[in-house]
């Protein structure tokens, strides 16, 4: 159930100005920004406050899965509020307790416990923070291409160059390795598989020059997201989750991207047979409605904290109200089969994006799992030069630029991010919809393969 009509405000000005004034916005130098006010929003739909809708490619921040203005969250929160909105964590609601035994009935293999955070970055730090408790041991080991959060800790964490500004001061003991990112294998394989096996190989090296002894745990994503959506060969996180055992290592599974239902699992790792130690999640938790996140253990780790004191701790873990919304959300995503929609509407899109290559000379690559995928945009498709380079200057964003304005104008949010276009529907699109969709990013990439050659 969503909200269809509001009557739209007249004074956009105003409100605009009140947020270019005084407030700061993320990732962004903060003149000469131009964001939409965006006043109502239902299912895969956003309206602003002119009037124009725009078609919600990537669930916003790949977060809103079950779609925009479900209802039954509004009634789920009012219900709850009016019993109780908070009480500090070491109290219990009923809610947290049905979250939390929701958490262990979905999750991959034993795990069986929660920690609930305020979001996806703060559930990446405690999982560090738990890794190395449980353990005794102090380093983490990451990918390259990938990103966890933008707290020190997580940003660390991450490869994306988004932490290169906190370099001097990021935490210590993080070590990162390469990605099996088949389509720039870093070994010049000729197969994702042959590529798996060198990413896996390096690992290994890795883990031995740092000594295993030293090594807490490998922090991988369930499903690679805003690094372009690498897809793991086959057998990648099966053989990781074997050489973790065989040294003593945890394997932590960061699914605050992918996770609830987003690449047509309830959990992408589940694409691998592969149980994590530890899973990190938020985004989807909520849909967004309400901020959360979690990191659920297993039953080993959590007995080991039985006798001894878990030194983690939030004033806003396990709230009653973004607890209660979560509740409701799971229950939407299983109600309404939204999880196996994701999975049929990913096949269609990947038949969809197959006559788009044999249209756009520039389209390079496709990679997607269910509703989480990435196009990749060339000069070349022999040579697999960018239209715009990786972590480019903004004297090199030109094609980006283009682009992403072309996106806007046509009716459009999703992301577009050096040369790659994201496609991360809500949970709850329809075929009509993604080709509608697709026809506005087919008229963006007319702009790229004006610098095909």
């Amino acid at each position: 159930m969503a909200i269809d009509h509001f009557p739209l405000v007249s004074n956009k000005e105003e409100v605009i100005q009140n947020s270019l004034e005084h407030t700061l916005f993320s990732w962004s130098k903060q003149s000469g920004l131009n964001p939409i006010h965006i006043q109502r929003a239902s299912g895969v739909y956003l309206y602003d406050s002119d009037g124009k809708r725009y078609i919600d490619f990537s669930s916003q921040l790949m977060n809103v899965n079950i779609g925009h203005g479900n209802q039954r969250i509004t009634e789920a929160v009012r219900k709850q509020m009016e019993q109780v909105s908070y009480v500090y964590p070491g109290m219990v609601t009923e809610v947290r307790g049905e979250l939390g035994k929701k958490m262990s009935e979905i999750s991959p293999g034993n795990l069986t416990k929660t920690f609930f955070t305020l979001g996806g970055s703060e559930a990446i730090e405690n999982a560090i923070k738990l890794a190395r408790l449980y353990t005794g041991r102090h380093k983490i080991i990451t990918h390259y291409r990938s990103y966890h959060g933008g707290t020190y800790g997580a940003i660390t964490a991450s490869g994306d160059p988004r932490r290169f500004p906190m370099d001097s001061q990021q935490i210590p003991n993080i070590i990162r390795v390469e990605n099996p990112y088949f389509y720039r294998c870093p070994w010049n394989t000729d197969s994702p598989e042959e590529c798996g096996e060198m990413a896996l190989r390096n690992l290994e090296q890795v883990i031995k020059y740092e000594n295993p002894d030293s090594i807490a745990a490998i922090l991988f994503e369930g499903e690679s997201g805003s690094s372009g959506c690498l897809k793991y060969p086959p057998f990648y996180l099966k053989k990781v989750k074997e050489m973790a055992q065989q040294y003593g290592i945890l394997l932590i599974d960061d699914e605050v991207m992918s996770g609830f239902g987003r690449t047509g699992k309830m959990f992408a790792i589940e694409h691998h047979d592969v149980a994590p130690d530890i899973m990190c999640v938020a985004k989807g938790i909520t849909s967004g409605y309400i901020p959360l996140g979690a990191v659920v253990v297993s039953d080993t780790i959590a007995k080991h904290f039985d006798d001894k004191v878990l030194s983690i701790g939030l004033t806003y873990s396990a709230h009653a109200v973004a607890c209660a919304a979560a509740v409701e959300n799971i229950n939407i995503m299983q109600e309404e089969n939204m999880v196996e929609n994701a999975a049929r509407m990913g096949r269609y899109l990947e038949m969809r994006m197959d006559e788009l290559k044999e249209k756009h000379p520039s389209i390079g690559d496709f990679r997607n799992t269910g509703l989480l995928g990435c196009i990749e945009l060339v000069k070349n498709r022999k040579t697999k030069e960018p239209v715009t380079p990786w972590n480019a200057a903004p004297k090199d964003m030109e094609a980006s630029n283009r682009i992403a304005a072309a996106v806007r104008a046509s009716g459009m949010f999703t992301f577009v991010r050096w040369n790659w276009i994201f496609t991360a529907p809500p949970l709850c699109v329809t075929e009509s919809e993604i080709d509608e969709g697709l026809e506005i990013i087919s008229k963006a990439i007319s702009i790229a393969d004006e610098y095909y050659g």
